[in-house]
């Protein structure tokens, strides 16, 4: 028991700055993903638009799981700091990407279209599997 203190005792400040850290990257990548986009995501998920609250929960966790898979294998604070961008920028692709396939992604999410946002969905959820996948090398 007194091992598991000493491990927890020792391990709790990397753990805080390492998840903090993690975590603000995440409220950043989010709040530069809803600048981005031509629509207000917060606004209409306010307002029931159930596909801004799909796209949005797929940035969000697109975002999410590159940061997971970049603290388990980080050697440094960099490391997280990189790779959060690296998952932004390749989820803001991912956005762009099938808004070249579907057209005009703003105003289907707007007018409510469902199934443009799962395809966006799945497009930001398969990005983040295979930017995690590289980051865990």
């Amino acid at each position: 028991m007194e091992d598991a203190l000493l491990t927890l005792w020792n391990g709790l400040p990397f753990f805080i700055v390492h998840s903090s850290l993690s975590l603000l990257i995440l409220i950043a990548g989010v709040f530069v993903y809803t600048r981005i986009t031509a629509h207000d995501e917060i606004d209409l998920i306010r307002s029931g638009n159930v596909a801004a609250a799909i796209s949005l929960s797929g940035a969000v966790l697109g975002l999410a799981l590159p940061l997971a898979v970049s603290l388990s294998v980080s050697i440094s604070l960099w490391d997280i700091v990189i790779w959060g961008i690296v998952a932004l920028i390749l989820q803001l692709l991912a956005y762009r990407l099938v808004d070249l396939f579907l057209k005009d992604m703003s105003a289907r999410i707007e007018a409510g279209e469902i199934g443009p946002a799962i395809m966006l969905l799945s497009f930001k959820l398969g990005t983040a599997f295979i930017n995690a996948a590289a980051i865990s090398g």
